[in-house]
């Protein structure tokens, strides 16, 4: 690099000529590296094309980046890849068109199929074909399915367990398990798996789903998760991918409720908010020789003498006694939360609108 470098600024200053530097697969390089090449960017040295497959917001400092222009190159669409196919059997100038081939429609859609929108892929396939295949009684090259099959044995994933391909997937099979799409989300699974993705991560990821999207209104849709996570450990592939599938279709399945990240976020601002205020002197600890002389336990109402197990205490803080954090919703399980401590405590926020209107009007 160094050399590239030195050669670039003897041209541009010997003969005013500036030099393009282009670095295929630029994430390999490492920050460093890519720190050294920053100043003689900046400074016109050299103008630098990188290409990479990977997302180089993730991959490329980001200072590279502040002074470049990103193009993203999308996949081929299966038509423009057939149309390539078409010209690279019969073109006898741009294509092998001289060896006399042909190639039959199902076989020439398949191709385009499994190439996955990447044009070296299917013309390594047709080159392979053709190179391969002898020829019929006509002398002519024959590309048939069973040819085709051949040819392309496998779609390549475009899966990369550190790069934009691994996040994005796992981002759509999450949102498909929130969304309730249980097709969606076992198709995702499958690419994960296919892509040799580790059955721990995508466990994980079930169980946090279970927590933030269903929370209560399924409360079983955390214990099946975990226990995927458990029975993954104790299974290995491929048998955890059955329990993998079965995990991720219950919680897409499950009625909906993310209370569960609403309430501690709430909690968590008016902590920080307010800071480590006094406990009710009744709910402190008062397991200890003296504890009755400072007040501590003092009046606490212990719930099971009470009625219904409720005695109608107050335990928050006193600056906060009517601070609403957890506000159930009136989906699933979660609906009879709802209903239960409505009739326990009479707060208003546990009724529906209608039913607020009839306890009013009775």
């Amino acid at each position: 690099m160094e050399q590239v470098i030195h050669d670039a600024k003897d041209r541009l200053g010997m003969y005013g000529k500036k030099t393009i530097l282009f670095i295929d697969e630029i994430h390999r390089f490492n920050k460093s590296q890519q720190d050294y090449l920053l100043p003689f960017v900046e400074d016109g040295t050299v103008t630098l094309i990188g290409a990479t497959t990977e997302n180089p917001y993730f991959e490329v400092n980001s200072a590279l980046i502040s002074r470049s222009v990103i193009f993203e190159l999308r996949p081929l669409s299966a038509e423009d890849i057939r149309t390539l196919i078409h010209r690279a059997v019969y073109d006898k100038k741009k294509g092998m068109g001289a060896y006399g081939a042909e190639i039959d429609g199902d076989a020439e859609e398949f191709l385009a199929d499994l190439s996955g929108g990447d044009a070296r892929r299917a013309l390594n396939a047709v080159e392979l074909a053709v190179l391969t295949t002898d020829p019929g009684p006509d002398g002519r090259i024959r590309i048939t399915m069973d040819v085709a099959r051949e040819c392309i044995q496998k779609r390549a994933a475009r899966y990369d367990k550190k790069g934009d391909n691994h996040y994005d997937t796992i981002s759509a099979f999450i949102k498909s398990m929130r969304g309730s799409d249980p097709d969606a989300a076992v198709y995702y699974l499958a690419r994960m798996l296919s892509a040799g993705e580790e059955p721990a991560f995508i466990a994980r990821r079930i169980m946090i789903c279970a927590s933030e999207d269903v929370g209560n209104a399924d409360p079983n849709a955390l214990v099946v998760a975990v226990n995927c996570s458990l029975a993954c450990e104790r299974l290995g592939m491929p048998e955890s991918q059955i329990v993998l599938a079965q995990a991720a279709e219950y919680v897409a399945a499950a009625p909906k409720s993310n209370t569960a990240v609403e309430s501690i976020g709430r909690a968590m601002d008016t902590v920080a908010r307010t800071g480590s205020l006094p406990i009710p002197p009744y709910l402190q600890d008062a397991h200890y020789g003296g504890a009755s002389k400072m007040g501590r336990g003092i009046g606490y109402q212990y719930a099971h003498l009470y009625e219904d197990h409720y005695s109608g205490q107050q335990y928050l803080p006193d600056a906060l006694k009517d601070s609403s954090f957890y506000e159930p919703s009136e989906n699933g399980y979660e609906e009879q939360i709802r209903r239960r401590l409505g009739q326990l405590t009479g707060k208003e926020k546990y009724f529906k609108k209608e039913s607020l209107r009839q306890r009013e009007d009775g």
